[in-house]
């Protein structure tokens, strides 16, 4: 027996099962003549299921019978992906043609992988993106995560660009990007930038802009990492997975918690907010086969960092760079708040005696200069004792010494992109302390 639709909420569909009910997370297929797909998000006492309407297809009423496909939303695999630009159901965004079956295998983006064996971490293996300041202060290490945390304009977005720029560029593995919610313009300014510099050959990428429902928003991201981990664990390749925007995700999710009438947490987002960034963030992970290192950008609603949401989703990061508004009307650029940033990978270790070392004394100035930049505001720079002028104008230089060119700004303000190696940028910063 089929089920009946029995009530229609904006993007949450009831249907009524009597018998042979669907499970979650499958698709069921309305017979209205279109083939209406919904995705069961859970289930309720009495044979009835709560559905999401994927494509928000209007072409429903109450009564229409839906059947069981007895599948999930799977997505094209495979190296024929590369280049790709994809939704979150897999169908393509790029004008090219859609992959079938004959062409590619599909994987449903809910299915967890196997569980991980348990292998040994070798010596962690840094990889240098040509930016000072994530070079120097969080550096980025293969199989971990990184996230940048700022509010609107201050430059999330294009240090993302940058980063896939300059990464590609080394052929460090497979890019994948994931464009959660973000503006229409920025996806189309990456999707070009990368086909100029012939890097869409390492790069799939996966959008669900601004402009879509927030079905897609909230399944772009788990689609993505789907088609990472089969790269990882079936291709065994090394994955670099940048994520714009991580709080668009959970606000998607909080979208429909609210058309589901859930009652918000005290945070005032959805109930389940604890296990919808743990369940994306636990599938970013490097197994025996391959890595996977990511790349984060969390917005921070009117720049308020202690926003719950952005303290759920940073305390899954193991580096934190802060971007803030008040250095970017500076014009320092990337906007990066010297004083805010945290990495647990900046240690001898990892990066090296020397490197440690200069980061200790580096960010040591920079907290003097931000208790001296008080002082001069009362008595003036010249009232400060000879020791306290000389740090202070090391702080300053150092600040400059961080700001860079960017590659991908380089069509709007005609001035070239800087590089510099993990190398270079010691020497630098060495030449300004002695």
């Amino acid at each position: 027996m089929p089920g009946v639709i029995t009530s229609i909420k904006a993007f949450i569909v009831k249907v009524q099962f009597d018998d042979d009910s669907p499970n979650v997370n499958e698709l069921i297929s309305i017979q209205n003549g279109y083939d209406t797909q919904l995705l069961v998000d859970h289930l309720e006492p009495g044979g009835i299921a709560f559905c999401l309407n994927i494509r928000g297809d209007l072409r429903l009423i109450k009564g229409m019978p839906a059947v069981r496909t007895n599948k999930g939303i799977e997505i094209p695999l495979g190296e024929k992906t590369i280049g790709r630009v994809l939704n979150a159901l897999g169908d393509p965004l790029d004008g090219f043609a859609r992959l079938t079956e004959e062409d590619v295998k599909f994987k449903d983006i809910l299915k967890l992988p196997p569980k991980a064996v348990k292998f040994e971490v070798t010596k962690p293996e840094i990889l240098e993106t040509g930016i000072k300041v994530i070079d120097f202060f969080t550096p980025f290490v293969k199989g971990r995560k990184i996230g940048i945390i700022g509010g609107a304009g201050v430059g999330k977005t294009v240090l993302t660009m940058e980063l896939i720029n300059n990464i590609a560029k080394s052929g460090s593995g497979l890019s994948f990007f994931a464009g959660i919610g973000e503006r229409i313009r920025e996806g189309h300014e990456l999707y070009e930038t990368l086909k100029e510099n012939d890097l869409l050959k390492s790069t799939c990428l996966f959008f669900a802009q601004m402009n879509e429902n927030p079905v897609q928003r909230s399944l772009i991201g788990i689609s993505a990492v789907a088609s990472a981990e089969y790269f990882r664990d079936e291709e065994g390749k090394d994955i670099l997975f940048f994520a714009d925007n991580m709080y668009r995700y959970v606000q998607a999710r909080n979208e429909l918690s609210t058309i589901l009438d859930q009652v918000p947490n005290e945070g005032g987002y959805e109930p389940t907010i604890f296990s919808d960034v743990k369940m994306l963030q636990d599938r970013l992970s490097s197994n025996e086969n391959g890595s996977i290192t990511s790349v984060q950008t969390i917005y921070v609603p009117a720049d308020d960092i202690s926003d719950p949401a952005v303290q759920f989703i940073q305390h899954e990061m193991d580096s934190v760079i802060v971007l803030s508004r008040k250095v970017a009307e500076q014009g320092v650029r990337p906007a990066v708040d010297l004083t805010q940033l945290n990495s647990s990978l900046l240690t001898p270790e990892i990066v090296g005696e020397r490197h440690y070392v200069l980061s200790v004394q580096v960010q040591s100035l920079l907290q003097k200069y931000e208790s001296l930049r008080g002082i001069i505001a009362i008595i003036g720079e010249s009232e400060l004792s000879v020791v306290d002028r000389a740090d202070y104008a090391k702080a300053k230089k150092l600040i400059t010494n961080f700001s860079q060119n960017m590659f991908v700004m380089t069509k709007h303000t005609g001035v070239p992109g800087d590089f510099y190696t993990r190398e270079q940028t010691l020497k630098s910063i060495e030449e300004i302390l002695v």
